[in-house]
């Protein structure tokens, strides 16, 4: 492994029925293809030695003679590129029984052969015709000779390949209700391969996708598949090539179909990605002590490539938050809004609150939360002139955004308060000694406690709550006035990252019937983030904007991400930054901003220590009483000191 990435290929070669040469021929090729482009371990399909469609051909002593033979070729040649296990399919003799099995094989010699478990026989699938189960019994070997070697054999087994277990099931494993990969991955297997055959029907690849997906998914692991084509037989059936790599439940490579020339495709598996999950997940550990079974672990011993800085061969999404289709991300909106909208609703129902109070600024993250108040009120049947919007313009407050804020209230029907803070800040400052000259941290926090002071005695005066508008992003970088804007009765926006808050506003102008609310909120979305509490500059336009002094949100959403979900080191997320802003900002800049984030994530974990309630919407959440536990004295020098170390 490099990084924690195992690299593996899905390859389909060219096949003829029963020529066995040519085929192996053509697995030799190929497997010198995927080894030139840094694989580890290479799949092929089902009885790819022979062809899957031979028939009763498989009972010939020619034919099994020719396969053996073959595979010698095969483990030969697999001594020339020695940092590469290959898995390819054969029919086997042992004990007066045929096998259809997977043969680990690499360096010049094979390692484990695994028979397969389930033999379909209905419909197009006649296997028990010819094959014998492999499943345990006393009449099993545990081992057979193949090749002058004495080689384990079983359903039982896990080959380490450079320190990842990986297991092998053929193809109608998938398919049973208890697959083999399942009790395998239990048992410490990482990495699941099948060599199919599976021919080609209306409707069955996108079943296949869904089976495979979530069965990488139930056991935590990768999952590699690939499946014979072109070449196999068409007496009665069609193949199309496929090969098929996921991870966790999702596809992160998959080959063309109906191709007519030998393809592969190769992607890097997160192994460290997969222990974290398997580690976090006590589920996982739980139903391992009670289903894992004693397996044996052979070592397939290929020599370990040299370390190197890495080209991921995987797409790494600069917005994790984000999917990046736009029917998903759809989907993904309402369903963020409509937890948003459920948290908010049992809130006010429970309590018996029908007033809510918000500080309405003209940005992404206030109105946010206002269009979720109104169709929470909405839903519970409550008038929407219970919430109460405040806006409130002080020393860097412009006209775009105080416009955008009076016309979006308007528009939406909610008690419009308008209240400027300048006196009263005025008067803090000569209160306290402070300059209004000097635009420090005093001169800004001051603005942000009198505004949450504001929303808090008029929502005494009226019997209600608080609404927060502060999102993710924000908390995790503790930009936040502490007992200021970080403060509120409830944090609808608690869960909900910067880089998505923008697509939730869309998500309302989308569907807005109004064309005044909607040009609001798209004006409202082009608007630059900013706290506004530096006076504007002398064309009226903001002069403070967030990204120029914490950072591009996008990045920090890319680090918050994967700390958190996978509680990654900083090393590991600048690679992944690096693949996914390649086009757009250099090492350097990623490397700034990653200390940054370190810094800021460490020194502010305070503020989120004593953050109000609000809705987890992702799997990423940082609440105190929830998925983020973390003392607010935490050393953070390991964590800084392996920033700085970073080459750019």
């Amino acid at each position: 492994m490099n990084q924690g990435y195992f690299r593996v290929a899905a390859v389909a070669p060219a096949v003829s029925v029963a020529g066995t040469d040519a085929n192996a021929e053509a697995i030799i090729q190929t497997a010198a293809v995927v080894a030139a482009s840094g694989a580890e371990l290479a799949v092929f399909p089902e009885l790819s030695i022979t062809a899957y469609t031979c028939g009763d051909l498989f009972h010939s002593s020619t034919l099994l003679n020719s396969a053996r033979l073959a595979l010698a070729k095969i483990i030969t040649a697999s001594a020339s590129f020695p940092t590469m296990t290959m898995v390819v399919g054969m029919p086997l003799q042992a004990n007066g029984m045929l096998f259809n099995c997977a043969v680990f094989l690499g360096a010049g010699r094979p390692v484990a052969v695994v028979p397969k478990t389930y033999l379909p026989n209905y419909n197009e699938f006649y296997e028990q015709r010819w094959f014998a189960s492999g499943e345990k019994s006393g009449a099993m070997p545990s081992e057979v000779e193949l090749c002058g070697f004495n080689v384990p054999f079983g359903t039982d087994i896990i080959v380490s390949v450079n320190g990842v277990k990986v297991a092998a099931e053929i193809c109608e494993d998938l398919w049973s209700p208890l697959p083999p990969s399942s009790t395998l991955s239990l048992s410490g297997a990482e990495v699941i391969v099948n060599l199919s055959a599976s021919d080609d029907l209306i409707g069955k690849y996108d079943y296949l996708l869904g089976l495979i997906k979530q069965q990488s998914a139930r056991c935590v692991a990768g999952y590699v598949y690939s499946s014979a084509g072109f070449g196999e037989s068409t007496t009665d059936v069609a193949f199309d090539s496929k090969g098929i790599i996921a991870e966790n439940g999702n596809i992160i490579r998959h080959m063309p179909r109906w191709i007519r020339h030998p393809e592969s495709t190769i992607a890097d598996i997160d192994i460290y990605a997969l222990r974290h999950d398997r580690m976090h997940s006590t589920t996982f550990s739980h139903a391992a002590r009670r289903h894992g079974s004693d397996c044996r672990v052979v070592d397939a011993r290929i020599v370990p490539a040299i370390p190197s800085e890495i080209s991921l061969c995987r797409d790494v999404n600069p917005s994790p938050f984000v999917p990046p289709v736009d029917e998903l991300l759809d989907s993904r909106c309402t369903e963020i809004v409509n937890i948003q909208t459920s948290g908010l609703a049992q809130r006010l129902k429970v309590t018996n609150t029908r007033s809510l109070v918000i500080g309405v600024s003209g940005g992404l993250d206030s109105t946010l939360a206002l269009l979720v108040a109104v169709k929470a009120f909405d839903v519970l049947g409550i008038p929407r002139s219970g919430i109460t919007a405040v806006t409130m313009p002080g020393f860097g407050t412009t006209g775009r955004t105080h416009s955008n804020a009076t016309e979006l209230m308007k528009v939406l029907g909610v008690t419009i308060r308008e209240i400027s803070i300048v006196p009263a800040v005025m008067q803090h400052f000569a209160d306290i000694g402070h300059n209004p000259d000097v635009h420090d941290v005093t001169y800004e926090n001051s603005q942000a406690r009198q505004r949450t002071m504001l929303l808090m005695d008029i929502a005494n005066k009226v019997s209600g709550m608080v609404l927060g508008t502060g999102d993710l992003s924000e908390l995790a970088l503790g930009w936040a006035t502490y007992n200021g804007d970080h403060m509120s009765m409830y944090g609808v926006n608690a869960g909900v990252p910067k880089t998505l808050v923008k697509y939730l506003v869309k998500w309302f102008a989308d569907r807005s019937t109004d064309n005044v609310e909607r040009n609001t909120l798209l004006d409202i979305i082009d608007t630059p983030i900013s706290p506004e509490l530096i006076p504007a500059n002398s064309d009226g336009t903001i002069a403070q904007v967030t990204e120029d002094l914490v950072g591009p949100y996008e990045l920090h959403d890319f680090f918050l991400y994967y700390t958190l979900r996978y509680g990654f080191s900083p090393s590991r997320i600048f690679l992944l930054a690096n693949t996914a802003f390649e086009n757009t900002y250099d090492r350097a800049t990623i490397k700034k901003w990653l200390t940054v984030f370190f810094r800021r994530f460490f020194s502010q974990q305070f503020k989120r220590s004593c953050m109000p309630d609000g809705p987890k919407v992702g799997s990423v959440c940082l609440s105190p009483r929830g998925d983020w536990r973390m003392p607010s004295d935490a050393c953070s020098v390991r964590w800084i000191k392996e920033c700085e170390d970073l080459k750019v």
